[in-house]
């Protein structure tokens, strides 16, 4: 018999269903299904929470019945063990999907054209949804969250390397202050902006000072995402740059530093997606202008969240669109540097 003759077997991982097992789960589904809606029809059970308890009940009673009685008892609590995760994964899900699909349903309904390229300065939020956008909110957004990421980004990574690789007697003691820091309510850095600085000092609205709030946000969350991807990176690598004659800051800046460029990059970006969406210190301190302005230092300054409440707060038909508007626009951002992280995560495991 040649090689060409030869029928090629396929590996099957053990715990893989088999197409057969695979039919007779759907038909599971399928009866639960079934047996779910005629239920509800005939009982005084109604509603969506009726459909959804019932399903799962059913589904799970099905479901452990069918592996009871092929493959006997411990299949069958396997099965409702798989069941009972089933139903908490669905649980954990469901807000987060309702979110999103209500955001979607109410905040398309005020894009158009002009809202990337028009701001405020000349409309007010009750005209018509075709006048004005959002223009002095994203460039405002991005203005407060590059200068916040000027100021936190040194500081956080260097934190990082202080507990990681010097650990000197104020370790324990820098890393509680960050593990604090990170559970820091939004509206206390604002207000410590605001008695520090802005009433004694300066005495002005202004979106540098939005950035100084975001700023002690964002560094807890830089320093403790950083620590653990430099935690991550081999100790051999550090010992092979030492026993070629490289001191312990070269190898950090030529070995690890490298080694972990794309750990660090995810925690940049979930610093950023941190203090992306904060509200309570942007109105506290940078005046919310309806303009572009490019001076951060000067005048008030737009933002996303300073539109989304402002809009919200008048409360009409076409402020209340513009709201959801601003939150869709907001979330596809925020879920854009999430995924971002999520993808440079993932390469650098694989790598």
């Amino acid at each position: 018999m040649t090689l060409d003759s030869k029928i090629a077997v396929r590996s099957q991982k053990p715990w893989a269903s088999s197409p057969k097992q695979r039919v007779a789960s759907a038909l599971v589904i399928v009866v639960a299904v079934i047996s779910t809606y005629l239920l509800v029809a005939i009982t005084p059970l109604k509603g969506k929470l009726a459909y959804f308890g019932l399903f799962f009940l059913i589904f799970i009673l099905l479901d452990f019945l069918y592996h009871l009685r092929l493959f006997g008892f411990p299949s069958g609590k396997d099965a409702i063990a798989r069941g009972v995760v089933a139903l908490g994964v669905t649980l954990a899900t469901m807000p987060v999907v309702s979110i999103l699909i209500t955001v979607f349903n109410r905040g398309r309904r005020g894009l158009h054209w002009g809202l990337f390229t028009h701001d405020m300065k000349l409309n007010s939020v009750n005209d018509p949804i075709s006048q004005g956008g959002l223009l002095h909110a994203l460039t405002g957004t991005f203005t407060l969250v590059a200068i916040a990421l000027i100021i936190s980004l040194p500081i956080g990574i260097l934190t990082a390397l202080y507990l990681t690789e010097i650990r000197g007697r104020f370790a324990g003691p820098i890393k509680f202050l960050v593990q604090a820091m990170s559970g820091v309510p939004s509206i206390v850095a604002g207000l410590f902006i605001l008695a520090a600085i802005v009433y004694p000092i300066t005495k002005s609205y202004s979106g540098f000072m939005g950035s100084l709030a975001l700023t002690i946000l964002m560094i807890p969350t830089i320093a403790r995402t950083a620590e653990e991807v430099l935690l991550l990176i081999p100790i051999e690598l550090r010992e092979a740059g030492i026993a070629l004659g490289g001191t312990q800051w070269r190898t950090v800046g030529m070995v690890v530093l490298p080694a972990a460029r794309s750990g660090l990059v995810t925690a940049v970006i979930l610093g950023i997606a941190r203090v992306a969406g904060e509200t309570a210190p942007i109105i506290l301190l940078t005046g919310g202008g309806d303009g572009v302005n490019g001076n951060p230092f000067s005048g008030p300054m737009g933002s996303l969240p300073f539109y989304i409440w402002k809009s919200f707060s008048v409360g009409t038909e076409e402020s209340v669109t513009r709201a959801w508007a601003g939150i869709f626009v907001l979330l596809v951002i925020v879920m854009i540097l999430f995924i971002s992280a999520r993808l440079l995560s993932e390469r650098r495991r694989g790598n």
